[in-house]
């Protein structure tokens, strides 16, 4: 029942309610004093929030949550894909939560952006199914400011009709760039078939008819922005370091002038399903395949059972301690990913038991696994006892995750948007408390049933004719009948404990021909149970604790996280260390964790994700011969020859006493560090593995490219060179602000952004890095503990369409020559150093952050992060910057990594030198397309020899 999906699964609900206007902000609103509201007992949350709705109908929330220097602003507003009601428009709300970033006539796009990078921010939106919300965190000082601006733009957007059709190529790109996995087409046409009338029949995203026709329909964009975004459709979250009452009269100063809205729009309404609904989606490339349950479910309620009762029982029944789970995935070995997902929606959604199989001639067999448990679950009621520890999980699981100002900020708005109160997400898990397994069972009755059946399967090979038969879930029901150390300690009010264990031990010390060892090896700690326990008792134990243990492993390190309520310290403990101190090392395992990284090689990296697929080839390309010259996962061959011996043997060398390093943070007890220490003493004798030695990457000779011939919608690029600079170096601090200026990961203020998406409206994104940063499309900052002893300078170009992939490569190489050549000016330079010296404190604010940093800087034997970088950012100078550029950076001498389908068309092209022409779909300025006939037209130089093309099978073979 986690509200948390993993990444790869897009937001999805449906919905069942009878044609009527929309109630949210619908009824007038009087005018309110403030009030605030103390924490109780009951509550989960302990804040005391103040509230307010003024006279046109805008809440306001304010929530001082005692952390220092920083707030956040979240303002959610009750607009999603739900409420795209007419034909032809969907993916419109989303669309819109892109047009809201092109600014207002007193606050043009690089104004407004100009106000948020000096208030050292990271910035951001979201859209769903019910709501959009606009969130942003800050220096504390900066409220006025950001809140000034917001209300602008809230007010007063202004955006001409050739900036929207510029816009509507990034949201196709966006598209794009989810084309190739196949779980969004798998979700996409689920929806579809499961809905014939209500709005949630189609994904945030929209049909791609839609998205294509976009550019056409600017008139349409204002309609929709006079019915939806108005002040009672709208909440404004402020929490952090602030004070109520000076917040509120803030937020009056700025936005009590925005009128209420007079539009008023039905949603339409599902009729009761009939089903059972099936449909197969074939996917045009190999993969594994998917089979995806769904039953009509009901709406999110903090009064009606029925929601909270069934998305508990589906968390019992198909999530990692469940039965199912250890048959399937652990046992039987049928499976590798194994999921349910009950959201939380405003109308009747859909509820998904999902599971990707590894053998296609398993899919009726995993799909009618599934359905057995289903009927199992409206003829047998859960135990007290199995009761009683989801809901400790789900308590101690949200209050885990609240360990910052933004995280408790953003959690409330995915709550507050449905009735805009701070007091839904208190009411729900009272709601929850009161949930006994008889009303668990009542709602499986109502809601799991042959008339609410959804399947869906995808494959790229055909399936059994048996598939398409949904049998009745009755006919399913069976016939009656678990040494010295020196510790990092960084004490704190939070009852969550984290500790972080790193020992130095990583990929590149996996053996010749054994690539992949290293992570094979922690993933069999983690995830492979104790000598006492199997890995089903380990995740069963620690269910009603919310506690976890997980592994990280990267190039030179491996880092396993535990993360526990102090009120659960000891009994954790007895579970999760023995994973480590004693693996079970047990073959059925073995087996199961080599599958899912062999499948996470060949499938989650190479099949469907061409950004990190090229991410990764150019850092194994510019690596190769090296230690660092294979992914972190291995190879095929490599994974292929690991033994279970070869597993143990690394265990026993490389986790021993002597490698480890040990932090620890939240309110800890010297007994605490002292029974850790005391059982980390169990960790085998000796010094470790024999110290690695720096890599020296290669540095190219000219532009050399390889092109990965690969069947994809859309062009994925990345670029760059071997880097000596690490944090150790004079010169990080400058590179790093060089960097942030060329290419700020996900930040649209950033250089290479606004050339390359913002003007031209190519892709999704465009950045640039000094550091590895693995899994980046998925996250804001890196993960800490990924300390490297050699380096990459590395653009980032994300997909473009093929006929513009030559383009791509010339605007983002002569972008990069620029700056080497002409270096930042004064204000540029100022202007990110400022955002710098701000920013640092966001990238670390997460208790996870804040000790793994500080653990790295053990590692690299440097101050404290925060520390290193604003000491280093004050001294330098824009010439201490220009000089670092030119010293380390070139825009001639690069490895070019693309990932293509017309190989054999981009290489002459390439070779050819021929011109590249760009074409748009709204009026640009003559100096643009002047500008672009110029750099259509460079001389890249690129040798035929230089250029080799390799099909996708081919890349990390062996």
């Amino acid at each position: 029942m986690s509200r948390i999906m993993p990444a790869l699964l897009p937001a999805f609900a449906l919905a069942l309610s009878a044609m009527a206007a929309s109630n949210l902000g619908a009824a007038p609103v009087k005018p309110a004093t403030a009030h605030s509201t103390p924490a109780s007992k009951a509550d989960l949350l302990p804040f005391k929030a103040t509230e307010k709705t003024l006279a046109n109908g805008l809440k306001i929330i304010i929530v001082p949550t005692g952390f220092p220097n920083l707030v956040s602003l979240q303002i959610p507003v009750q607009t999603g894909s739900r409420n795209e009601v007419e034909p032809g428009k969907s993916g419109f709300a989303h669309f819109f939560e892109h047009m809201m970033f092109r600014g207002t006539k007193a606050y043009p796009p690089e104004k407004y952006q100009e106000v948020i990078t000096r208030a050292g921010a990271r910035q951001n939106a979201y859209t769903s199914d019910d709501l959009t919300n606009y969130h942003t965190t800050f220096a504390k000082q900066d409220l006025e400011t950001v809140l000034k601006v917001e209300a602008d733009r809230f007010q007063h957007l202004d955006y001409a009709e050739d900036a929207f059709k510029t816009e509507s190529r990034a949201v196709l790109g966006e598209y794009n760039k989810n084309s190739a996995n196949p779980v969004s087409k798998l979700f996409e046409v689920m929806r579809d078939s499961a809905y014939t009338t209500h709005t949630y029949k189609h994904t945030t995203m929209g049909f791609i008819q839609d998205i294509e026709d976009m550019p056409n329909q600017y008139a349409y964009s204002k309609i929709f922005f006079d019915r939806w975004y108005r002040p009672e459709r709208t909440t404004i979250i402020i929490a952090g370091d602030v004070e109520p009452q000076q917040a509120i009269a803030l937020v009056e100063k700025y936005w009590s002038a925005w009128q209420r809205g007079k539009q008023q729009a039905a949603v339409p309404v599902e009729p009761a399903p009939r089903g059972p609904v099936y449909k197969h989606v074939a996917w045009p490339t190999p993969t594994l395949p998917w089979v995806a349950v769904g039953f009509h479910a009901p709406a999110f309620s903090v009064k009606d059972k029925d929601q909270a009762a069934l998305a508990t029982l589906l968390s019992l029944s198909f999530g990692r301690t469940s039965p199912l789970y250890k048959r399937l995935v652990q046992n039987e070995q049928k499976v590798d990913q194994l999921f349910e997902m009950t959201p939380d929606r405003v109308d009747p959604t859909l509820a998904v038991l999902g599971a990707r199989v590894k053998n296609i001639d398993d899919a009726v067999y995993v799909r009618d696994a599934i359905l057995a448990t289903v009927a199992q679950l409206r003829d047998t009621p859960v135990s007290e006892k199995d009761l009683a520890d989801a809901k400790s999980a789900e308590k101690y699981g949200l209050i885990r995750s609240l360990d910052n100002t933004e995280q408790i900020a953003g959690t409330l708005a995915s709550f507050v948007h449905f009735d805009r109160s701070y007091a839904t997400i208190n009411q729900y898990y009272r709601l929850i408390d009161t949930l006994t397994p008889a009303d668990l069972q009542a709602a499986a009755r109502k809601y799991l049933t042959d008339d609410g059946l959804v399947v869906t399967t995808l494959s790229n090979q055909p399936m059994a004719a048996a598939i398409a038969t949904t049998p009745k879930l009755a006919s399913l029901l069976p016939a009656a009948s678990n040494a010295k150390f020196d510790v990092l300690v960084q004490k704190s009010a939070l009852p969550q404990i984290r500790y972080k264990l790193l020992f130095a031990a990583g990929s590149a010390q996996d053996p010749k021909g054994k690539e992949g060892l290293a992570a094979l090896t922690a993933a069999m700690v983690a995830s492979g149970g104790s000598s006492e326990r199997k890995i089903d008792e380990v995740n069963q134990a620690l269910f009603p604790l919310a506690g976890s243990f997980s592994q990280q492993t990267d190039k030179e390190m491996t880092t396993f996280t535990g993360s526990i309520h102090r009120d659960n310290w000891t009994q954790f403990n007895a579970i999760a260390l023995p994973l480590l101190l004693s693996p079970g090392f047990r073959e059925d395992d073995f087996r199961r964790l080599k599958d899912a990284q062999k499948n996470a090689l060949l499938l989650d990296l190479k099949d469907n994700n061409e950004e990190e697929f090229a991410k990764e080839r150019l850092q194994t390309n510019v690596y190769a011969g090296t230690p660092y010259g294979h992914p972190v996962l291995g190879t095929v061959a490599g994974i292929d020859a690991i033994t279970l011996d070869d597993v143990k043997q690394f265990w026993k060398s490389a986790y021993a006493q002597g490698a480890v390093k040990v932090g620890i943070s939240g309110d800890v007890s010297d007994a605490m560090t002292a029974s850790l220490t005391q059982a980390l003493g169990k960790l085998p004798a000796g010094p470790g593995l024999a110290a690695t030695v720096k890599p020296a990457g290669r540095k190219a000779n000219g532009l050399e490219v390889e092109i990965i011939e690969k069947n994809t919608r859309a062009t994925a690029i990345s670029f760059g060179l071997p880097l000596e600079v690490t944090r150790t170096h004079p010169d990080f601090p400058a590179l790093w602000l060089a960097k942030t200026w060329l290419g700020e990961h996900r930040a649209s203020n950033s250089y290479l952004y606004q050339r390359i998406r913002e003007i031209r409206g190519m892709n999704y994104g465009d950045y640039a890095y000094i550091e590895a940063f693995p899994r980046g499309m998925y996250q804001f900052f890196p993960n800490p503990n990924l300390g490297r002893k050699a380096q990459l300078f590395e653009i980032w170009i994300r997909p473009v369409a093929p006929d513009n992939a030559h383009f791509a490569l010339r605007v983002a190489l002569t972008e990069l020559s620029k700056l080497i050549d002409n270096g930042l000016t004064q204000d540029d330079f100022a202007t990110t150093r400022d955002y710098l010296m701000k920013n640092v404190f966001v990238m670390t604010s997460t208790q996870d952050q804040q000790l793994g940093y500080a653990l790295d800087s053990q590692w690299y034997g440097t101050p404290e992060f925060t520390k290193l970088m604003r000491d280093g950012l004050s001294k330098l100078t824009v010439q201490d910057v220009n000089r670092a550029i030119k010293q380390h950076l070139s825009a001639k001498n690069l490895s070019v990594v693309i990932v293509a389908k017309d190989a054999a068309g981009l290489k002459e092209k390439l070779v050819s030198d021929a011109f590249s022409p760009i074409k748009y779909d709204g009026n640009k300025p003559q100096s643009l397309l002047d500008e672009d006939k110029v750099i259509g037209a460079m001389k890249l130089g690129i040798k035929p020899e230089a250029v080799t093309v390799t099909p996708a099978a081919q890349a990390f073979a062996r």
